[in-house]
C-alpha cells in the first residue's frame, strides 16, 4: 500500500533507540525527509547511516536534550531551519520509574516534564506552521494510565500519560478544521534495552506464554507500523484516539 507519505518532512525524537529508531526507519522508508533527535548524537549518526544506505533519505541529525530549560523550544527551531517545515510530530521521547506515592514536588515535576509537558510544548512550538500549511501529523508514543497494584508505590509517568491523552483528545477538537489530527499510541510490552537487561530470553519467554494473550513481547517495528499509517493522509478521519499496540496485554475493554 503506498502511504502518500514520500515529499513529506518528519521530526522523530527519542529516535536513538526502540520505537523511535525504528518510527524514523519507517517514516524513511516512505520517503520522508526526517530530522531525527536524541540525546546520543553517535547512535542518531549509525541511524542517519543506515538509513541512507538503504537507499532512502538521509535524516538530519540533531543531538537535543528536550529536557533543557528552553528544549522543546530549541528543538522545534532546529528541525524547522532544518527541513523548512515540519509535517509530522513524532513524540517518542520520555521514561517510566515507580516512585513512592508521596514523593516530593521535585520527582513529581521531572516524571511531568518527561512525558507530558516536553511532548506539549513541542508540539505546541510546531503546530502553527501545520495550521499555516492545513496539514500536520501530531502522534505521541504514551501508555497506560491506570494504576497497578504496587502498595505504597505509584508510577508517576501514569498520571502524565492520562494528562496527555486528554490533552490531546482536546486539541484533536481544536485543530481538526485545520487538516491537523492529534493520536496516541500506547505501547505493551515492546522490546527494549531495559526488557534485555532485565530479563533473560527464558523469563521473556514465559512472562510472555502467561501475560500476553497473543503469546510474544512486541518489537519496535510493531508500533512504527502503526505510526506510520497515522502520519498518511490515509489516516485524516482517525484523531483524538489512543490505539494500544500490545498483542492485547491490558485488560480494560477499550
Amino acid at each position: 500500500m503506498d502511504l502518500q507519505l514520500s515529499g513529506k518532512t518528519a521530526l522523530v525524537t527519542g529516535a536513538s533507540q526502540g520505537i523511535g529508531r525504528a518510527t524514523a526507519k519507517s517514516l524513511a522508508a516512505e520517503g520522508v525527509q526526517t530530522a531525527i533527535a536524541a540525546r546520543r548524537g553517535e547512535l542518531l549518526s549509525e541511524l542517519a547511516d543506515e538509513i541512507a544506505d538503504a537507499g532512502h533519505p538521509r535524516p538530519v541529525v540533531i543531538p537535543h536534550d528536550i529536557m533543557a530549560k528552553d528544549g522543546p523550544e530549541d528543538l522545534a527551531l532546529k528541525a524547522l531551519n532544518a527541513l523548512g517545515s515540519v509535517d509530522i510530530l513524532i513524540n517518542s521521547a520520555g521514561g517510566s520509574r515507580k516512585v513512592d506515592l508521596y514523593a516530593d514536588a521535585q520527582t513529581w515535576e521531572e516524571g511531568m516534564n518527561m512525558n507530558f509537558n516536553t511532548q506539549r510544548r513541542l508540539s505546541h512550538a510546531l503546530l502553527p506552521q501545520m495550521i499555516e500549511r492545513s496539514w500536520g501529523r501530531i502522534i505521541t508514543i504514551s501508555g497506560k494510565n491506570e494504576p497497578e497494584k504496587h502498595p505504597g508505590k505509584i508510577n508517576v509517568a501514569m498520571s502524565a500519560k492520562a494528562a496527555i491523552h486528554a490533552w490531546a483528545k482536546g486539541l484533536s477538537n481544536e485543530v481538526a478544521q485545520h487538516g491537523v489530527t492529534v493520536n496516541c499510541l500506547g505501547p505493551g510490552k515492546i522490546m527494549s534495552e531495559q526488557i534485555r537487561k532485565n530479563y533473560d530470553e527464558e523469563r521473556r519467554r514465559k512472562y510472555a506464554e502467561e501475560e500476553i494473550p497473543i503469546g510474544y513481547i512486541g518489537e519496535p517495528e510493531d508500533m512504527a507500523v502503526v505510526a506510520a499509517f497515522l502520519s498518511s493522509p490515509l489516516a485524516r478521519y482517525v484523531t483524538g484516539v489512543v490505539i494500544p499496540v500490545d498483542g492485547s496485554f491490558r485488560k480494560y475493554a477499550f
